[in-house]
């Protein structure tokens, strides 16, 4: 590990373990959809420490294939946390005054309770058995994870794409639980764009035959041609033109090569080893189910979603990227006009940067010191 991916360096959180915990052991979760789930394990990590008062907790929602492991480092893993650019000493969200926590959600595969876990009634995985779950079953496990952790109010929650979307849909239902919420690249309804972007990446899956109608744990096989398929067009959308331009261009693979159907140019390659990556780390089944939730979500459809924060406003902040396609700035000020409607605090920015969806993961200093100048403020406020 060189020296400037040290663990040990004065911005860093170091070392870190994901811890896992077992909850709803005494009553299970009764989910949005119908049915109930019962012994949920959960994945996490804490960085910093909570105040005496408990006022200085943040919780990360993590986007479609993220993972509990938010910042720092595992031991020999020369790979940092997703959002280690933002979480440490020094840094928005600086460990030295904020405790951060941050989990796998419901349905995931790095820890948390998901369809590829062990359905207890049959000793296998649960496959496409597992339960249909909606953004709010999500919201449920999180706030039982802060039960569990002791927090009783958060400072703020801060989540980006998905994870947007669960900040949202817990300042909607619960807004008693946190005194802020982040919202970043995201959206509060998908378009009929995104839903066939979803819908071509799952059939991708599922028309693999390894596959096995989801029971492919059990026959010792794994659909990896279409969950690499999946990543690979889903990554497209992540970037903007701009980007791949800047990173590729139209560069070849080779020096010499002769044309064909292989990997020819470097954007190619890029893809491919996006694709392999991907494999390492993340199960199909996930996929499927959590990409689907993002699909139903519509929470304004509702309409009495906004009663409850009327009652009891949670400061907003709304950001988007100008250059993401994915999710637009249209998203975002959709959010804004009915959050403003009923005159709750919103602060909004659009931030430009050339680097599409992927920019809510990355260091830009005008998104850092925005983010940062909101938390400032919110510690400086309390809960």
């Amino acid at each position: 590990m060189s020296p400037a991916t040290s663990p040990h360096t004065p911005d860093s959180v170091g070392v870190v373990a994901t811890q896992t915990v077992r909850l709803f052991t005494d009553e299970p979760l009764a989910l949005a959809g119908g049915g109930a789930l019962g012994d949920i394990d959960v994945a996490y990590e804490t960085y910093g420490t909570l105040a005496a008062d408990g006022a200085n907790a943040v919780y990360l929602c993590h986007a479609l294939t993220g993972d509990a492991h938010a910042a720092g480092w595992h031991e020999g893993d020369a790979r940092p946390g997703w959002w280690d650019n933002l979480v440490g000493p020094g840094k928005p969200l600086d460990t030295e005054r904020f405790f951060v926590i941050c989990s796998n959600l419901l349905g995931g595969c790095q820890g948390t309770t998901g369809p590829s876990s062990t359905n207890p009634a049959t000793g296998q995985a649960w496959g496409l058995e597992f339960p249909l779950l909606a953004m709010a079953d999500f919201v449920a496990v999180h706030r039982a994870l802060c039960s569990h952790l002791g927090v009783t109010r958060l400072l703020a929650a801060l989540g980006g794409s998905l994870g947007g979307m669960q900040v949202l849909q817990w300042s909607l239902d619960h807004p008693d639980d946190m005194a802020n919420a982040v919202i970043v690249a995201a959206s509060s309804r998908l378009t009929a764009q995104n839903i066939a972007f979803s819908a071509v990446a799952r059939r991708a899956i599922t028309d693999d035959p390894s596959f096995r109608q989801g029971h492919y744990a059990a026959d010792g096989v794994n659909p990896d041609l279409g969950l690499s398929i999946a990543r690979m067009m889903a990554h497209i959308t992540y970037l903007s033109e701009d980007a791949f331009t800047e990173k590729f261009g139209r560069l070849p693979q080779y020096e010499t090569s002769r044309p064909g159907f292989g990997i020819d140019f470097a954007v190619e390659s890029y893809l491919d080893h996006q694709a392999q990556v991907f494999l390492e780390r993340f199960d199909a089944l996930s996929y499927l189910y959590l990409s689907r939730v993002m699909d139903y979500f519509d929470p304004f459809a509702d309409a009495a979603a906004l009663e409850a924060v009327s009652r009891r406003p949670v400061n907003y902040l709304v950001l988007s990227f100008d250059s993401d396609w994915r999710f637009s700035t249209a998203h975002s000020l959709r959010m804004v006009r009915r959050l403003e409607g009923v005159r709750l605090p919103v602060t909004f920015r659009e931030i430009a940067s050339p680097f599409g969806h992927d920019s809510f993961l990355l260091a830009d200093p005008i998104y850092h010191a925005t983010l940062a100048a909101f938390l400032d403020r919110a510690l400086e406020v309390g809960t």
